[in-house]
């Protein structure tokens, strides 16, 4: 791994700060650099944009938060380029080195002597009158929800073509593992290991009491078609992008043919991770 691709939170200066003493310990490494054009033009570099950045290098490392990482694995989709995350953020679930001691994680990792694990990711396709009319890739979840102000609504849910159950709720959560220590946490999922084949499906506060989150091998379909009328109905996919339903509109889920490889730190825990960004233990 000799050409590394840097991408960074736009809009904060510290991703700036590190790179002016990490980007000369990585030229005096040997190691090529492609810097997002974003950061590059604040200091005075050449700079490529985001879009190219996968087909360039062998590994990208992220300098932001969850939010950036999510960004930065749906772009590099299928490329199966490693990630690498730094965490400037807050709770940091899958940015896991700290921004203290990235040039020790990162020589480390370059070394060859740290593991990468590979994460599922889920394809969401959605159907109208019949005709695929969006497709698109997440490393966390797919969200159907409602508006602030909209009624329950009704989900018809299909898992394997096999009738589940109309979800009357303010929306339905389809996550990874990845994604189940996100939204689907905060509406009642379990946290499953992050290397699992699996699926979650988590309702967001049922009327139904008793619809709970399934848990469903990642070689399942899911569909679920919304079947109330409402114009303020959304497809969220990983928190960040966002697709308008209609009535009848069908969502159909299901494990992407490639996955994320993300590169963990040598002395990951992932258990101490969870004691840490929970607050597990503390009074």
């Amino acid at each position: 791994m000799k050409r590394i691709g840097i991408i960074c939170k736009a809009g904060r200066s510290e991703p700036v700060n590190i790179l002016k003493e990490f980007l000369p310990w990585l030229r005096s490494s040997n190691y090529e650099v492609f810097l997002d054009a974003e950061t590059a033009e604040i200091l005075n570099m050449e700079g490529y944009s985001r879009s190219q950045i996968p087909s360039l290098v062998d590994l990208i490392i992220v300098l932001g938060g969850d939010g950036t990482m999510l960004s930065v694995a749906r772009l590099v989709g299928d490329k199966g380029i490693p990630i690498l995350g730094v965490n400037l953020g807050g709770l940091g679930f899958i940015t896991e080195v700290n921004k203290d001691e990235i040039i020790g994680a990162v020589e480390k990792v370059l070394s060859g002597s740290c593991s990468i694990e590979e994460r599922i990711m889920l394809s969401a396709f959605i159907y109208r009158h019949g005709e695929k009319i969006a497709n698109f890739v997440v490393l966390n979840d797919v969200v159907i929800n409602k508006g602030a102000l909209a009624r329950i609504i009704d989900l018809e849910t299909y898992i394997n073509n096999s009738y589940v159950t109309t979800f009357k709720a303010d929306g339905l959560i389809i996550s990874t593992p990845t994604g189940s220590t996100a939204y689907s946490l905060s509406a009642g999922g379990p946290i499953l290991y992050p290397t699992l084949n699996s699926i979650v499906l988590t309702p967001i506060c049922p009327h139904t009491l008793t619809n709970r989150p399934i848990v469903l091998p990642d070689d399942f379909t899911a569909e679920i078609i919304l079947r109330s009328e409402s114009e303020d109905v959304f497809l969220t996919l990983d928190g960040q992008a966002g697709f308008s339903l209609r009535k009848n509109d069908t969502v159909e889920v299901k494990k992407a043919g490639f996955t994320t490889k993300l590169l963990m730190p040598c002395e990951r825990d992932y258990f101490q991770i969870l004691r840490t960004k929970l607050k597990w233990g503390e009074r």
